[in-house]
C-alpha cells in the first residue's frame, strides 16, 4: 500500500469478497508461465526487473482462471545487518546455513486485481506451501523469509497484516549477482518472518534440526584465514620447502601454491585437482595477494606505458594436475606438521585415528592420521597396486604412539597391525570388527559370552580350589551377629 493511501479502509464488496472466497494459488512452473510472470513484472512493477539470483520460485494467485497477483522469490541476501543480528548466528553459521532463508524479490497485484485482503490472503497461502514447494524444488526446506520495502513508497502494510516482523534499514547496497553488489544510496526497510516456531534460535543452535542439516552437507568448503595468518604459513613454507622452478616465471610461487593446498585439506576438500581448484576460486583477492600470487600481465602496446596490473589469479585445475606429480610430499609433511606445532603447540590427545581417503578425481587412495580432537598427524599414499593395509602400518611406523590409543575401521583388525601398535609403538587399540569377519566374530563371541571361568576340575564347583572335595553347603548367616 503506497503512502498516498495510507489510512484508507474500506471492506470488500459482494463481488470481491467472492473473489477471495475463490483464490487459488499456485506454484508457476512451466516456462511460458514463468515467462509471462517475468514480464508482468517488468512492465507493472516499480523496479521493472524481474532478475533474480540463486534458488527461485514464483506464484500467482487467480480467481477462476484470472490472474490477480503474482510473487519471485530467491535466495538471501548473503549480508544483512539487520537480518543477521535479528538470527543471531555466527559469521560461519551464516556461510553454511543461508540456504534456508529466502527472499521476497517482487510483489505484484496486476492491474484490475486490486481487492481488500488480497496481498494478505496471497501471502498466507503461499507461506503455507514455500517450504515445501522450495524442498521439492531445491531440496531443502526453509526457515526464515526477508524482504524489502521502500519506505519512499509503501509501508509495509500487508506484510505486517501477514505476521512479518519489521527490523531496520539496509546499508543501501542491491546484489545483482551471486556475489557482487551495487551502491543505490536508497536505503530499505528489512522485514523477516519466521516458519515455525523458534526458527531463529534453531538457526544459530550448535547443531541444526536433522531435516535442515542437509545445507551444512551442501555447503561448499571455504577459506576463513585472515591475511597475516596466511602470509605466516607461506614464509614458514618458503624456508621449509626448496623452490625447484625459475623465480621470474612464477604466477603461483611454491609456498603459496602448498599453502593453499594445505588450507583446502583443513577445509575438507578431499577429492583432487578439480576440487581444489574450484576451492582456490573462493579465495577473495587479498588472500591470493597473501599467498604471494601475482596478478595476470596485459601485452604493453608499444610506445605506450606499461598498462595497470590486472586482477590476481587462482590456480586452475590444470596448475594442480601439473604440479601435484612434481612435489616431495616428504618435505611438505614434514614443513607442515612442523607448521602446525608452532601455531598449535604439541599434541596433547591420547586418540589417534587412522582412516584412508580415496581422491576421486586424481585417482590416487591416501591413508591419514588424525588426532580425537581433528588434528591432522600425518598421511601415506596407497602404492599402486597395493591396498590401505601396508600404508597404514607405514603410517603407525611414523608416529609417536606410546601411551596411546589407536582407532581404525574393520579393514585394519589383522594380526600383524595389533602387534605393531602392542609391541612395537606401546601404545593399545580399539579396532572394529564386522560379521564378515567370520572367524574373528566366532572367537569374540565364544570369549565374550557369559560362562564360569576357573582353574578348577570341578564344574559344578567353579570356586573350589584344585585337588579339593567339594564342601556341604553351610549357612551364610553363621558367625553374623
Amino acid at each position: 500500500m503506497s503512502q498516498k493511501n495510507a489510512g484508507r479502509f474500506r471492506l470488500p464488496t459482494k463481488e470481491e469478497q467472492q473473489v477471495l472466497t475463490h483464490l487459488k494459488v499456485e506454484l508457476i512452473t512451466e516456462r511460458a508461465a514463468i515467462a509471462r510472470c517475468d514480464q508482468l513484472i517488468v512492465e507493472h512493477h516499480y523496479l521493472h526487473s524481474a532478475q533474480l539470483v540463486g534458488e527461485q520460485l514464483r506464484y500467482v494467485v487467480s480467481c477462476r482462471g484470472h490472474w490477480l497477483a503474482v510473487a519471485s522469490w530467491s535466495a538471501a541476501a548473503l549480508h544483512l545487518k539487520a537480518r543477521d543480528q535479528f538470527v543471531g548466528w555466527t559469521e560461519e553459521q551464516r556461510r553454511q546455513r543461508l540456504p534456508l532463508l529466502a527472499n521476497n524479490s517482487r510483489l505484484l497485484v496486476l492491474p484490475g486485481g486490486d481487492c481488500p485482503n488480497l496481498i494478505s490472503r496471497f501471502m498466507k497461502l503461499m507461506l503455507e506451501r514455500l517450504s515445501n514447494d522450495w524442498q521439492q524444488a531445491w531440496g531443502h526446506p526453509l526457515a526464515l523469509v526477508e524482504t524489502f520495502v521502500d519506505p519512499h513508497l509503501y509501508q509495509g502494510t500487508a506484510y505486517k497484516a501477514s505476521g512479518w516482523q519489521r527490523l531496520g534499514p539496509t546499508a543501501g547496497w542491491k546484489r545483482s549477482a551471486e556475489d557482487f553488489y551495487q551502491k543505490h544510496n536508497r536505503p530499505k526497510q528489512v522485514w523477516v518472518r519466521e516458519l515455525g516456531p523458534g526458527a531463529a534460535a534453531k538457526l544459530r543452535a550448535p547443531e541444526l534440526p536433522a531435516a535442515w542439516q542437509i545445507v551444512e552437507q551442501k555447503a561448499k568448503p571455504h577459506c576463513a584465514a585472515k591475511a597475516p595468518e596466511l602470509r605466516s604459513l607461506v614464509e614458514h613454507l618458503r624456508a621449509e620447502v626448496a623452490e625447484f622452478r625459475s623465480p621470474e616465471a612464477l604466477a603461483y610461487p611454491l609456498a603459496g601454491f602448498l599453502g593453499l593446498i594445505a588450507l583446502a585439506m583443513l577445509s575438507g576438500v578431499r577429492r583432487g585437482p578439480q576440487d581444489l581448484a574450484e576451492y582456490a576460486a573462493t579465495l577473495s583477492q587479498g588472500q591470493l595477494r597473501a599467498l604471494g600470487f601475482r596478478p595476470k600481465r596485459k601485452p604493453r602496446q608499444a610506445g605506450q606505458k606499461p598498462p595497470p596490473p590486472g586482477p590476481i589469479r587462482c590456480p586452475g585445475e590444470s596448475t594442480f594436475k601439473r604440479l601435484l606429480p612434481l612435489i616431495d610430499p616428504a618435505a611438505v609433511e614434514r614443513a607442515l606438521l612442523l607448521w602446525q606445532e608452532q601455531v598449535l603447540g604439541p599434541a596433547q590427545d591420547k586418540v589417534v585415528i587412522v582412516d584412508g581417503k580415496t581422491l576421486r578425481h586424481a585417482h590416487v587412495e591416501l591413508v591419514s592420521a588424525v588426532a580425537g580432537s581433528g588434528r591432522w598427524l600425518g598421511t601415506v599414499a596407497v602404492a599402486k597396486g597395493s591396498n590401505e593395509i601396508p600404508a597404514a602400518r607405514e603410517l603407525l611406523g611414523k608416529l609417536p604412539l606410546e601411551n596411546k590409543t589407536a582407532l581404525a575401521d574393520a579393514l585394519h583388525t589383522q594380526t600383524e597391525t595389533v602387534q605393531q601398535i602392542l609391541f612395537e609403538n606401546g601404545s593399545e587399540y580399539a579396532l572394529t570388527v564386522k560379521a564378515n569377519q567370520k572367524e574373528l566374530v566366532q572367537t569374540l563371541t565364544q570369549l565374550l559370552s557369559p560362562s564360569a571361568v576357573s582353574p578348577s576340575a570341578h564344574p559344578a564347583n567353579a570356586r573350589a580350589d584344585p585337588g579339593t572335595q567339594p564342601r556341604p553347603a553351610r549357612d551364610p548367616r553363621a558367625g553374623l551377629p
